[in-house]
């Protein structure tokens, strides 16, 4: 039963129970060693009360001893109080397990439906709508949505009593993934080609976005990979690529990064390229989103700022309406990072963040002298170690990669020297140059074997070759295929059969030849020597 308090009483109940707690005081003070039926019978007649009432009256006193606990009960059922019987109870609760409390969150109406069914089919009276609500309410709220997988319930019925908060930069930084709210056109058709996934990193501390990655690809060891590399880094020569004036100063290791238990956050070369550089890895506990609040935030305020875009999607349909996202698309996926980018450096770094109260950039900059700035002993290790890779065998004109073909100088040695294959490691966002592992066991770095040829991400090397067999399917004539099939199946027929006819004329006049050759000797004794006749002529 739910606890009360004096405030919640009614003004008349409240009167009356400290009237009765008055007099009970006073009759318990005259009888401290207690009272014989006549003196209760002289309390309840004083109190206007049964004599029963008065005995409980004098009980509930002796043990609360305050006016509260006086206070007249709301009459009816006992909270908590079932009238449903043993059969009925058994197959609402089951009911309700089985069907109502799945991810597919059945209504409802239909879970009163199948309790109803389930009662009838056994011969038993269905019990009412109300009964079965009731039912479904006395399940605990966050259980009942944790079951049913209604986030926004868990989350606004978890408790957070505190908040995660860091002394200094780069201490933590927070790492994950979405699907952005837009769709992104081909760079040449200008054709829609879907949603980008966007992959954020964010110092705790200072806020400070410290890099991200923005792919066609969905999330993976690379993208988190390639989005370490970005928070790592100094940015400065990528931010001169993309015409962007405005500094970004973040760059060096992270103490620790925390992450979901995606399986890209799993991976073992994530694993062993953080254990070898020194990051410690914290991983979200399952069913405990609050521990990455910080970035889920964040990539809230950055689709925010997407919905603005052509070719938006909007967080739901309700907002989308009736706008085409795909007619309406524009930004290819270059223009969108860069658009990002600006965004990142110009707005939210410099814009005051709601719970420091300052902008980001403000804050890093009070830190940046306390920061112990580590960068990668080994920088070329640390960046091959991210790398995405493949094996690949060592041909005279050089190594074969996505169509594309690289050269080094370095490799002239090992050309026809080993039939193993190579190790080979790409930057998915510049594909101009490669690093092949040779024999020996070191890397080199290979170039296009046609220095004439622009740098390119890997994504538009491999739109750009879908694009060019699609081209090549669409300039297939079909129809020209098939004439010229069924004229070559015609000319085969009939040489087949000019051989076939040829060849039975040379076996029949042949035939005749010797059916006449044999005629001119019938009768003719061939074992005895045929005289010699002198042409007289």
């Amino acid at each position: 039963m739910r606890d009360r308090i004096p405030d919640e009483i009614d003004e008349a109940l409240w009167d009356e129970a400290c009237r009765r707690a008055d007099a009970l005081r006073e009759f318990l003070r005259r009888n401290p060693d207690g009272a014989t039926a006549a003196n209760v019978s002289g309390l309840a007649a004083g109190m206007n009360v049964s004599q029963a009432t008065a005995y409980r009256l004098i009980k509930l006193f002796r043990v609360g001893g305050t006016v509260l606990s006086l206070v007249d009960r709301k009459r009816g059922r006992p909270v908590g109080h079932r009238t449903l019987d043993e059969k009925r109870e058994e197959i609402v609760s089951k009911t309700i397990k089985k069907f109502y409390l799945k991810r597919t969150r059945p209504t409802i109406s239909q879970l009163v439906r199948d309790v109803q069914t389930n009662c009838i089919s056994v011969g038993l009276k269905p019990p009412h709508r109300r009964t079965i609500v009731a039912r479904v309410k006395d399940i605990d709220l966050q259980k009942r949505a944790n079951r049913r997988g209604e986030q926004k319930i868990v989350k606004a019925t978890t408790a957070v009593p505190g908040s995660f908060e860091v002394s200094r930069p780069l201490a933590v930084v927070q790492i994950d993934h979405t699907k952005a709210d837009i769709f992104v056109v081909d760079e040449e058709t200008r054709q829609p080609i879907g949603r980008p996934w966007l992959t954020l990193a964010m110092d705790v501390c200072s806020r400070m976005v410290t890099g991200f990655y923005l792919t066609m690809e969905a999330p993976s060891h690379l993208s988190t990979s390639m989005c370490l590399l970005h928070s790592v880094f100094d940015k400065s020569a990528w931010l001169r690529e993309r015409e962007i004036t405005e500094s970004w100063p973040v760059a060096g290791l992270p103490d620790m990064v925390h992450v979901d238990n995606g399986a890209d956050f799993r991976s073992r070369a994530f694993k062993r390229g953080c254990q070898d550089a020194g990051i410690a890895i914290e991983w979200r506990p399952p069913g405990e989103p609050r521990f990455g609040g910080h970035i889920e935030r964040l990539i809230g305020t950055q689709m925010g700022r997407l919905h603005l875009l052509p070719g938006t999607t909007f967080s739901n349909e309700q907002e989308l309406g009736a706008y085409d996202s795909k007619r309406h698309a524009a930004l290819t996926l270059r223009e969108l990072e860069r658009y990002i980018a600006l965004d990142i450096v110009g707005a939210y770094h410099q814009s005051i963040h709601s719970s420091l109260g300052r902008p980001p950039i403000a804050v890093w900059r009070e830190h940046e002298g306390e920061i112990p700035l580590r960068l990668p002993q080994d920088r070329m290790r640390f960046w091959l170690t991210f790398l995405p890779e493949q094996e690949r065998t060592l041909m005279p004109d050089g190594i074969h990669l996505f169509k594309l073909r690289y050269w080094s100088p370095a490799l002239s040695a090992d050309v026809g020297r080993s039939d193993r294959r190579l190790l080979v490691k790409y930057d998915p966002r510049d594909m101009a140059r490669i690093f092949v592992r040779r024999p020996s066991g070191n890397f080199v770095e290979a170039r296009y074997a046609d220095v004439t040829l622009p740098s390119i991400t890997l994504h538009e090397a491999l739109t750009a070759r879908r694009t060019l067999r699609a081209k090549g399917r669409r300039e297939v004539d079909t129809r020209a295929i098939v004439r010229t099939a069924v004229a070559q199946r015609e000319l085969v027929e009939a040489a087949t059969n000019k051989t076939a006819a040829a060849r039975r004329g040379k076996a029949s006049s042949k035939s005749k030849v010797d059916d006449r050759g044999l005629g001119s000797l019938r009768g003719v004794d061939s074992s005895k020597p045929v005289p010699f006749v002198e042409d007289t002529d």
